[in-house]
């Protein structure tokens, strides 16, 4: 006969296993929808670079174009917004700085355990590609820093045209991060 001690014991067990199947669920769900929205993005570019098409302005959600980093293979489209949504699908336009064919600091982030983690390898000197409907646009690594969330001088507006790229630090650390990972480019 067993004792409630084991049946409480067992209980907790498959209430562990559900809670455990129930979190992976909801990775496996966010990483496939995550995939599925690259790739069609990435197919509405190729689209839209064939036709030549350039919107005036992009709406939230909107493709702005494609992020490569060629010595670190990472190719990502970069869409309109910083919101929740967006970054857990997408890599984001900041709405508050300039387009990256327009004259500026054009900001871009995305998560550090996500499209950004390749970010941590990243050298001054590596070179930086925007592709979008209008033309292609090249840029270096100039700098790199670690800066508190508050620390918005990196997005200061700038006379040449430029590319900062921003995504939480550490990258391997477990919660949300306490800091920021910044790069800096310079438009070639």
């Amino acid at each position: 006969m067993r004792t409630i001690a084991s049946w409480i014991a067992r209980f907790l067990e498959y209430a562990l296993l559900g809670v455990a199947i129930g979190c992976f669920g909801m990775y496996a769900y966010e990483t496939v929808e995550a995939r599925r929205f690259q790739a069609e993005q990435t197919a509405a570019f190729e689209l839209a670079a064939k036709a030549q098409a350039a919107p005036a302005r992009l709406s939230a959600g909107g493709l702005v174009g494609m992020l490569d980093v060629p010595r670190l293979q990472l190719t990502t489209p970069v869409v309109e917004g910083d919101d929740d949504r967006t970054l857990k699908r997408a890599v984001g336009h900041l709405p508050d700085t300039p387009m990256p064919w327009e004259n500026g600091n054009s900001a871009m982030a995305g998560h550090r355990d996500g499209l950004f983690r390749p970010l941590k390898d990243v050298k001054i000197g590596d070179e930086i590609r925007f592709r979008t409907t209008r033309d292609e646009f090249r840029y270096r690594v100039t700098k790199t820093s670690i800066v508190m969330p508050d620390d918005v001088s990196v997005l200061q507006p700038k006379s040449q045209s430029s590319l900062t790229l921003i995504t939480c630090y550490p990258f391997y650390y477990v919660g949300s991060a306490p800091k920021r990972f910044i790069v800096q480019a310079e438009r070639e």
